[in-house]
């Protein structure tokens, strides 16, 4: 909590230490976010809308940095471990919160296959054998490679925080430093022409735009400055370091992506373009966009340096994941949700049982989903769920500046999960009843489970399946322009119509969802039975 509200700070998680300074915890969120995205999403985002892309860019720094401003508030007000997966359990109780944590849970765990897929991609430049270009899956011994890459990104987390805090900096002042680089030397090879390749700037127009936010990749691009707040429990004096780590990694990941967007379109061989972006051929771009755009202008040095950075920065991505991912699970374990051994911690005061079992199930996303493409709708779906939990949860302690910012927010991510289409959203909703069922066998066999609170909740089936709806009769599918099957939305609600509703529709939730908040006397029977502090909730306004 920031220091306007006068709360005292709070101890630290059990079993964590708080080892990690301003830094640090910038750079954890900034490696989230610089990660495999930046590799592909400047591709992405050119084949949905031209060159309109760097507009898309644009436009989600914005909504991002909504988003990023309530979890600064939130993470300084409530600085513990996995956050975003007890900041809803707080606020609205155990029904609200097994939702919201296990869609946390399932977006930082499935992150570091998706990392390593495109460490996979990048690699087959190499070992041709890892990846098969044509089906855009990896290969049987390119599955193998993902595992011990895995296994790696586990093995180096067993480090105490202020090592691994060492190690992680070490790599992200190269993840920041090489596309800075790029940006600078394919800017002498700019050619303005390229914006307008194909005939239009804004191919598909303002429709396709909104729709390539998330379905490009580019929310996915920018998802991963929340991951301060998931290392909460280790952050020195985090009311002043983790707004600060959380916003200046934000503000240093949107000026890279923009500036990224503008090279790679401008300093794209032209003859390349005769059918614009959306129709890009080229093996080697499309295998390794920066890199391959490097070797077609001639800068075979950059080509190389870009694709040795290609194993670094999405490695370096993937082990701050699995960092968090444990944090998430121990958080869900001091929720009560999940068995007391995931929040047991070694000597290193790492949560070692969480550890583990985030590299097991991480193994399993590595078969239904064989390319980095096919996981980003999904996985930018999972993470805007949980953002969306973040401004209910400050609405819910009356925190100041929620009058405005929260319902602003809670709009953007509504906005968002929309513009992923139907096809990702039907998706979400059966993952999240699986999420129910799973948790909730877990906690009805703790004895000291938190009781189910389904008043403060009454609001989530009729969010979610609003949701579903408005989405089914919009304009947006989520399937990608490559699926033979016909769309699976009505388009019955038509475009400029269907955002208005949406923001209607999600101004309405996020009163009743106010109006059904835990009474402030629950709230603090909640917190201390996570033995965090007597009133952490002192000093907010009633």
């Amino acid at each position: 909590m920031t220091e306007a509200t006068g709360v005292v700070e709070r101890p630290a998680d059990v079993g964590l230490k708080r080892e990690m300074g301003l830094i640090g915890a910038t750079w954890a969120s900034e490696t989230s976010i610089i990660g495999s995205g930046w590799l592909f999403g400047s591709l992405y985002a050119a084949q949905a809308v031209g060159g309109a892309a760097i507009l898309a860019w644009a436009i989600a720094g914005v909504v991002v940095a909504v988003l990023a401003l309530v979890h600064a508030e939130l993470g300084a007000m409530y600085p513990v471990a996995g956050g975003t997966a007890r900041f809803p359990h707080m606020a609205f109780g155990s029904v609200a919160g097994l939702g919201f944590g296990f869609f946390a849970y399932v977006q930082a765990v499935t992150i570091a296959p998706i990392e390593a897929f495109a460490f996979m991609t990048y690699g087959s430049y190499f070992w041709h054998g890892i990846y098969n270009t044509k089906t855009g899956n990896v290969t049987t011994s390119g599955f193998i490679f993902t595992i011990i890459l895995m296994a790696f990104m586990v093995a180096v987390n067993f480090l105490a925080m202020r090592l691994f805090s060492r190690v992680n900096s070490a790599i992200t002042w190269w993840k920041v430093a090489i596309p800075v680089l790029a940006i600078i030397v394919l800017f002498f090879k700019f050619k303005g022409g390229n914006f307008t390749a194909g005939g239009s700037f804004m191919p598909g127009g303002i429709k396709a735009l909104f729709g390539a936010i998330p379905g490009a990749g580019i929310v996915f691009a920018y998802s991963g400055f929340e991951q301060a707040d998931q290392l909460a429990g280790e952050i020195k004096d985090p009311q002043r370091n983790l707004p600060r780590a959380i916003i200046m990694a934000v503000a240093i990941a949107v000026v890279i992506y923009m500036l990224l967007q503008v090279v790679f379109i401008g300093a794209m061989p032209t003859d390349l373009l005769g059918k614009g972006f959306a129709g890009l051929t080229d093996p080697g771009v499309l295998a390794g966009p920066f890199a391959g755009v490097a070797t077609l202008v001639g800068l075979g040095w950059l080509a190389t340096v870009l694709r040795i950075d290609a194993f670094i920065s999405p490695t370096g991505t993937g082990l701050i994941y699995m960092t968090g991912t444990s944090r998430v699970s121990y958080g869900l374990s001091r929720n009560r949700y999940i068995p007391q051994v995931f929040s047991k911690t070694n000597d290193n005061g790492v949560p070692w049982v969480s550890l583990i079992t985030a590299f097991i199930i991480g193994l399993f996303f590595l078969l239904p989903f064989p390319s980095w493409h096919s996981l980003v709708g999904l996985i930018t779906g999972a993470s805007v769920l949980m953002y969306a939990g973040a401004p209910l949860s400050m609405g819910a302690f009356r925190m100041p500046a929620a009058a405005f910012l929260c319902p602003a927010a809670f709009c953007v991510a509504d906005l968002l999960i929309y513009w992923s289409g139907f096809e990702v959203v039907w998706k979400l909703g059966i993952v999240l009843v699986i999420g129910y069922v799973i948790l909730g066998i877990t906690m009805s066999r703790d004895p000291q489970r938190p009781r189910l609170n389904w008043k403060a909740a009454q609001w989530i089936p009729v969010w979610l399946i609003g949701l579903g709806i408005i989405s089914w009769q919009g304009v947006y599918s989520g399937q990608s322009s490559k699926t033979p099957l016909p769309p699976v939305n009505t388009g019955h609600l038509h475009f400029w119509w269907d955002m208005l509703v949406v923001i209607i529709f999600s101004v309405i939730i996020y009163y009743w969802a106010m109006a059904s908040r835990l009474p402030r006397e629950e709230m603090l029977e909640l917190v201390a039975a996570q033995g965090q502090i007597d009133d952490p909730l002192a000093d907010i306004h009633e």
